[in-house]
């Protein structure tokens, strides 16, 4: 699958934009704040119904504004798709397929994309809650039902939470709290099935993952994924003195009951704490994966090149998945000032790495900082205009040397 025409309508710095892109490498160029990560963001939003930059949507609608629309034709061998996302400052966000009207959670079922961002460094080194993120937002572009079970999920947590609040408040002892066996049955419904979705993941990942780091870094760290499970004594969050930072902190060995009966009982043992606390302490919103270099934690542990090969491993193999399982082709790689952040050698095994996906998408201050195998088409981003698109074979000799200067990589990479 890949991206044949993106439009953009008040999106961030975007009053109006046309681009036409087709399969391939095409690498965004401009300084930074221009708007070349806003026009590669709104692909990954269709893609995962998020933006990697920030966690609401107000922000990506132009000031003054009151929506943003966002529209990519999607093409795949002879078919089409045009899908359209509304977002709106008041009221819910609406989506269109080919011009009728879908829910938008409808939305990654058909647009499959994964990001490669400075940001992935807090995959490995940030906190719990990012590695979440990671496997929920894969988790929903395999599976898009999911992104349902997620938000009822959430729904019924602040629910459960609101209720041990009032409790506490009111002193209420927890004999008396009848109606939390309501909400402790749908918690752990839901919980459950995001419970073992997450494990099953984690599992088809391991191997995709040591592919990708060795394709990076080409030596054998031994690179794992292991789930860190709150049902289980692991407490991710550390309301319970934190995580230990050896391997063996994925709590208590599970046992051979479901982990609908672990939960429950895990919920039982936490009750009288949960009281005390106002806020539930176990369910998948407090698991975590414990990343692995050579049987040792990387956070905390690998240097900050092997931190950086571990994310892009992560992001690899998540391609690696879809590709596998999509029937639409390989999902659009984006890589948004990613090889700025990278030295030499990895930058050209990354761009080995990717060089047989569909459609690739870079954007770069400094067009020196892309391998020379991903520069075959080359648009310019000016104050949120695209102002040029060119082959490379219809540039003078100097001109990729002249499109930046050094000082273009300063600056926040988050304006766009």
């Amino acid at each position: 699958m890949h991206v044949a025409r993106l439009s953009l309508t008040d999106y961030r710095n975007y009053e109006r934009a046309e681009l036409e892109l087709g399969p391939g490498a095409t690498v965004l160029v401009g300084r930074n704040g221009q708007g070349k990560t806003n026009l590669v963001e709104s692909i990954g939003y269709l893609a995962t119904l998020g933006s990697h930059r920030v966690s609401g949507d107000q922000a990506l609608i132009r000031a003054g504004a009151d929506a943003a629309i966002v529209r990519a034709l999607l093409a795949h061998g002879d078919r089409e798709l045009l899908v359209e996302l509304q977002l709106n400052r008041q009221g819910a966000n609406r989506a269109q397929l080919n011009r009728s009207p879908v829910k938008t959670r409808e939305l990654p079922r058909y647009a499959h994309s994964v990001l490669f961002a400075p940001e992935d460094l807090a995959i490995v080194r940030g906190e719990p809650g990012v590695r979440r993120r990671m496997l929920d937002e894969l988790l929903v572009q395999r599976t898009p039902r999911l992104g349902g079970v997620m938000a009822d999920y959430e729904r019924v947590l602040k629910q459960r939470n609101t209720l041990l609040k009032s409790a506490r408040a009111r002193g209420l002892a927890a004999e008396k709290l009848t109606t939390l066996d309501i909400w402790d049955e749908r918690l752990i419904a839901l919980g459950s099935e995001l419970i073992d979705q997450r494990l099953a993941l984690i599992a088809e990942l391991g191997d995709p993952v040591a592919a990708a780091y060795h394709s990076i870094v080409d030596a054998d760290h031994r690179p794992e994924l292991r789930a860190v499970l709150s049902i289980d004594g692991g407490d991710a969050e550390g309301d319970e003195g934190g995580v230990d930072a050896s391997p063996s902190a994925s709590g208590t060995a599970p046992s051979t009951s479901s982990t609908a009966e672990r939960f429950a009982a895990a919920l039982g043992a936490l009750r009288g704490k949960e009281l005390e606390r106002g806020v539930t302490l176990v369910g998948p919103h407090r698991d975590d994966v414990l990343l692995l270099l050579n049987g040792l934690p990387a956070k905390g542990y690998a240097s900050h090149g092997e931190s950086w090969s571990f994310a892009l491993a992560l992001r690899l193999a998540s391609a690696e998945l879809l590709r596998r399982d999509s029937s639409t082709g390989d999902p659009v790689l984006v890589l948004d000032d990613v090889f700025a952040e990278l030295d030499r050698l990895r930058r050209e095994r990354l761009a080995t790495a990717i060089a047989g996906f569909e459609q690739v998408l870079v954007t770069a201050a400094v067009l020196e900082d892309v391998p020379s195998p991903l520069v075959a088409r080359i648009v310019h981003i000016e104050s949120g205009r695209i102002v040029e698109a060119a082959q490379t074979n219809d540039l003078d000799v100097d001109a990729r040397s002249d499109v930046g200067e050094a000082s273009d990589r300063e600056g926040d990479h988050a304006d766009g």
